[in-house]
């Protein structure tokens, strides 16, 4: 899994910063999330290929969050992207990028499916065999969702010593590696777990942002290996976290911890701030392994 921050920043975009927007890797999928304003220029500038990207996630409908989306949505037309793009959003989202498109007259050349999203409890928005991602109810000023993102299972690995010494047939390997016991070239049952060696832990993310602090979320995001979540203010300045409904580096630390994650990665953060360590110093005299997010940064877990 491979996690790569475009940018992490709230409010409005500068000369050396930008707003929130992700792309992750995970099993073969790129998967954007969220999408400020200059999103495909970061795109390009780390050689992410545009026609790799299918899911698109915007967890709310507050400009910094989605506002690079249609100029996006209009390079993929202008490439002649032929391939079909699915955007999962709060609802209104879907009337705002068409009636941009219908009054430019520029409507997409691939197929553009929304998935309007309206359910206040966490659910699943996409599922394939490798992959789940679900909702996650954010406490924000608007309805807002977070994301959980979940490999499956996998399959079982072969120890090959082992299924070469009993003789095995090569036409069995598939039926091992999904667990069944095999009969062998002299007629004899094999049980699965002497020739096979388990699948190696699925993975999870979970991205949280914007939101103020939120023990309900906790059940959802419960011993995940890597947890965003937002620090748009120092505990110095709670005061102007909560009728913002924002979190402080603070929260988030706490958060962390409630939930037994295995590491916090920062971010959404108020340019109000010059340095940023003032933030990881915060949260770590709560949970210890935090990351600092940042435009440009790589996480691989």
């Amino acid at each position: 899994m491979k996690l790569n921050i475009l940018g992490c920043y709230s409010a409005t975009p500068r000369t050396f910063t930008n707003p929130t927007s992700q792309v992750l890797e995970i099993n073969n999928h790129i998967f954007l999330i969220d999408c400020g304003e200059g999103t495909q220029v970061e795109l390009r500038r780390h050689k992410i290929k545009f026609n790799r990207i299918k899911h698109i996630f915007i967890s709310h409908l507050h400009g910094d969050h989605f506002f690079g989306l249609v100029g996006l949505i209009s390079t993929f037309r202008l490439l002649g992207r032929d391939t079909e793009l699915h955007i999962h959003s709060p609802k209104g989202l879907k009337e705002v990028i068409t009636l941009q498109m219908k009054l430019a007259n520029s409507w997409t050349n691939y197929k553009l499916t929304f998935h309007e999203l309206t359910n206040k409890e966490s659910e699943i928005v996409f599922e394939d065999d490798k992959v789940e991602v679900h909702t996650i109810p954010l406490d924000h000023r608007i309805y807002t969702n977070g994301f959980l993102f979940k490999e499956k299972l996998g399959d079982r690995k072969l120890d090959m010593n082992a299924v070469l010494n009993e003789d095995i047939d090569v036409s069995y390997y598939r039926k091992l590696k999904q667990g069944f016991d095999v009969t062998n070239e002299a007629g004899v049952l094999v049980k699965n777990e002497s020739v096979t060696l388990p699948p190696n832990k699925p993975k999870s993310y979970a991205f949280c942002s914007d939101t103020a602090y939120s023990e309900a979320i906790i059940p959802i995001i419960k011993d995940v290996d890597v947890l965003y979540h937002e620090s748009t203010f120092l505990e110095q300045n709670a005061k102007l976290a909560a009728p913002t409904k924002h979190s402080t580096a603070k929260q988030a630390a706490s958060i962390a911890k409630q939930a037994n994650v295995g590491q916090l990665i920062l971010g959404h953060y108020s340019t109000r701030y010059d340095d940023l360590n003032v933030f990881k110093t915060e949260a770590q005299s709560i949970f210890e392994n935090v990351k600092l997010g940042d435009d440009g940064k790589i996480f691989e877990f």
